[in-house]
């Protein structure tokens, strides 16, 4: 009976820890970082020049966060199992095999840090801009553009 509670919190541990995994937002860049329309509500039109287009590289995640934390969940579980100097080892393999875990699901679900194409534009107004875009964008430098919310048209 107490081995089947030690199991069925282990298990609720493991189950917490991907629950928390699973709730990571999918990656993916808007159109730009500023809002497409103005307080009111109203959608507006604004033309400018395409003053840089640039590859911005991702940073790649270290895992630090993911790795504390999956200790500390595997720690948790590992501490649950055993007694005596057998549950001392199971909370080190834990707190060292959740650590692995962790890092690895934090590197693989990091989407913020993915590389994108970000185009800067000038408008006539005097104001900047930039969009973002997971694609090669089809303007260059100098090209004419017309910023249609948060779409850009040449």
């Amino acid at each position: 009976m107490h081995f089947s509670h030690r199991l069925m919190t282990w298990l609720a541990a493991i189950g917490a820890a991907l629950t928390l995994a699973a709730c990571a937002q999918p990656g993916g860049y808007p159109a730009s970082n500023y809002p497409g329309s103005y307080p009111g509500g109203q959608a507006y039109s604004q033309y400018g020049r395409v003053t840089n287009v640039e590859y911005v590289r991702g940073g790649q995640s270290q895992g630090v966060a993911g790795a504390v934390i999956g200790g500390a969940v595997g720690g948790l579980a590992g501490s649950q199992v055993g007694g005596g100097s057998g549950r001392t080892a199971a909370t080190v393999a834990g707190v060292i095999g959740g650590a692995l875990i962790g890092n690895m699901l934090e590197r693989n679900m990091d989407r913020s840090r993915v590389e994108h194409y970000r185009v800067t534009v000038q408008f006539d107004n005097g104001g900047m801009r930039q969009f973002e875009y997971a694609q090669p964008p089809n303007v260059q430098i100098g090209d004419r553009v017309r910023a249609d919310g948060d779409q850009l048209y040449r």
